[in-house]
């Protein structure tokens, strides 16, 4: 590693929502910027009037805040190297531009979009060369290059619509080195003469990123796969430049593939699987049409990010639980794998419950005080960390907790007919009635009491757990599930477990 400060930057674009790929690449960033005391640079590409998409850049910001991801120089903090938008620099990439053309590594194309295409449409008829904007092909087009000083000069002085392209030189061989991949090879002959500056006047994704990265001291360039084949023009950039000796490390982040393995992770394989690929819920602005998110869908920011962060990143340990400064501290781009990383819903599920797990009993309960009372029902907060404690293992989810809890609010109305065909025995009902008494003679009512004269009960009648158990648990929910009868009745009370178990005997009928 350089002895340069590291500065590293996440640069998405505002045309649409920011996807979990995205959110990994930015972790990375913020993870090694942290490891070794660096800066985090966050700047927006927005220079695709095209594709822009209005609310995309806020929900960029609040999606990485929601993260625990936060920058340390961009927009709404400043720096340094301010504006961190790139439509706000148009006058920085002009005069970059220029120098490019002033100096012979870029030049002026007139040529129409049908122009283009039958160009490309010829070399695919005659199967000769690449179907491409090329070292070949920018000899038979309207451009600088073709036309005499003259011609050029009337054309842009006239207005007529020009882009600015790359003059990639013929036939070199460029040696390149990525910290994941390792050293790369590459001949320029098999480059396309790239767009710099479009017809609007705004840069290329190519330029810009260039210019800013060199103004903006960025140390390490850390981005996804799918950049890989722009970083021969990129380095032809920072020599056309002069910047050589300032070009950054280039580390290439393997792909997120779908479940199966097969392709690249999308927004419709969450449509089709059922599981979110945006942090944040995202409204489209044109279609009006919801995607969810992993917020609303009930996940911790710290199971998000600790799913992410295993994907494509291998710490070489059994260990898969990590807090963020964990992460800090373990991260390194050279345990970064090549191959793409399969994502697995089922495990940010795992992830989460393992997050669940680990907070206290009255956090969960706080945030499930909500939901409770949204049922229309009152409860402390003691009361419902009693309950949290005895549930909580069998979820994923805060959400999930209520199908678990209810039974605690809503007596059971109707019982399991499956479960009382096959459990309720002749003599529950019998068994039940005398239990009565007995409960209400418990005090105080606690789960060791409880369970104490309940045995009693059962060695002095000669009757089975299993009568008595199933018998009660069918009385106080309603079907075979919950937590241990002992801490269902302790919390209920005795009053109104014995209503419960009235309620039962009148109500349940056996059917021969």
């Amino acid at each position: 590693m350089s002895e340069q400060k590291v500065r590293v930057r996440f640069a998405p674009s505002p045309t649409g929502p920011l996807h979990i790929g995205g959110v990994r690449t930015a972790l990375y960033n913020y993870l090694f910027a942290r490891k070794h005391n660096g800066d985090f640079i966050l700047r927006i590409e927005d220079t695709d009037k095209n594709r822009y998409i209005e609310g995309a850049e806020s929900y960029i910001l609040e999606s990485l805040k929601w993260s625990g991801i936060y920058w340390d120089e961009g927009p709404e903090k400043g720096g340094l190297y301010a504006p961190y938008r790139q439509s706000e620099r148009k006058d920085i990439y002009k005069k970059h531009v220029s120098y490019l053309l002033d100096k012979g590594h870029a030049y002026y194309a007139f040529d129409t979009p049908e122009e283009i295409e039958n160009m490309r449409k010829k070399i695919e008829r005659e199967n000769k060369g690449n179907a491409q904007y090329d070292s070949i092909t920018r000899k038979f087009m309207c451009n600088s290059l073709t036309l005499s000083e003259e011609e050029t000069r009337k054309r842009l002085e006239s207005g007529q619509e020009y882009v600015v392209r790359t003059l990639v030189p013929e036939n070199e061989e460029l040696k390149l080195t990525d910290i994941i991949r390792g050293k790369l090879r590459v001949n320029t002959s098999t480059l396309d003469d790239k767009i710099l500056m479009k017809a609007d006047g705004l840069p290329t994704y190519h330029l810009a990123n260039v210019v800013d990265d060199y103004l903006m001291k960025i140390s390490h360039v850390i981005r996804g796969e799918e950049w890989l084949p722009s970083v021969p023009l990129h380095v032809l950039l920072y020599r056309f430049f002069g910047w050589e000796n300032q070009m950054p490390e280039f580390a290439h982040l393997p792909l997120l593939f779908k479940p199966d393995g097969k392709g690249k992770l999308s927004k419709r394989d969450g449509e089709r699987l059922g599981f979110p690929v945006f942090p944040l819920m995202w409204k489209d602005p044109k279609t009006g049409e919801l995607s969810n998110g992993y917020k609303e869908s009930g996940y911790f920011p710290e199971a998000f990010i600790n799913t992410l962060a295993l994907l494509g990143w291998n710490p070489g340990t059994e260990q898969e639980l990590f807090t963020m400064q964990e992460m800090i501290r373990e991260f390194s781009l050279e345990k970064v794998n090549k191959a793409g990383a399969r994502f697995s819903p089922e495990k940010a599920k795992w992830f989460n419950h393992q997050y669940l797990m680990r907070k206290s009993s009255e956090e969960i309960a706080r945030e499930l005080l909500k939901i409770v009372n949204e049922k229309g029902h009152d409860t402390t907060l003691g009361k419902l960390t009693q309950i949290v404690t005895l549930v909580k293992d069998r979820v994923n989810f805060i959400h999930e907790l209520w199908e678990q809890i209810s039974f605690f609010f809503e007596p059971p109305e109707s019982f399991d007919e499956k479960i009382v065909k096959k459990k309720w025995k002749e003599k529950t009902s019998e068994v039940l009635n005398k239990l009565i008494q007995i409960i209400a003679d418990i005090e105080p009512f606690s789960p060791e009491n409880i369970d104490k004269a309940l045995n009693e009960f059962m060695r002095k009648n000669d009757v089975s757990a299993g009568v008595v158990m199933i018998g009660l648990r069918i009385c106080l929910v309603g079907e075979a599930k919950g937590p241990d009868v002992k801490e269902i009745m302790a919390i209920l009370g005795h009053s109104e477990v014995k209503k419960r178990i009235k309620f039962a005997l009148n109500n349940i009928k056996i059917k021969n």
